[in-house]
């Protein structure tokens, strides 16, 4: 898998931002329940895709990296996860 610039994986995904080289979004939700459910949907997703993000949750908050350790960097799976957990952020009402 071949890295990708932060700024072309960005330019696809809105409300994303350059964290130390990697892709990072923080959702928030109206409480720890919807909070802990999108990572629970999220989870299935992500390993079905074998990508798995670095995340963490504090009570309505996640907030996710993306990067890709193989390669060094982002790559186009780190932009199709991105792009799978904000329409998953979407359908669980992710302000």
């Amino acid at each position: 898998m071949s890295k990708i610039s932060i700024a072309d994986a960005l330019a696809q995904l809105p409300g994303w931002a350059d964290n130390a080289g990697k892709l990072h979004r923080e959702y928030k939700f109206a409480d720890f329940i919807h909070a802990f459910g999108f990572m629970a949907t999220s989870a299935i997703a992500i390993e079905a895709m074998n990508h798995h993000p670095e995340w963490c949750n504090i009570w309505n908050r996640v907030m996710v990296d993306l990067w890709t350790h193989d390669a060094g960097g982002v790559t186009a799976k780190d932009v199709a996860l991105a792009k799978k957990l904000d329409e998953l952020a979407t359908k669980l009402g992710a302000a």
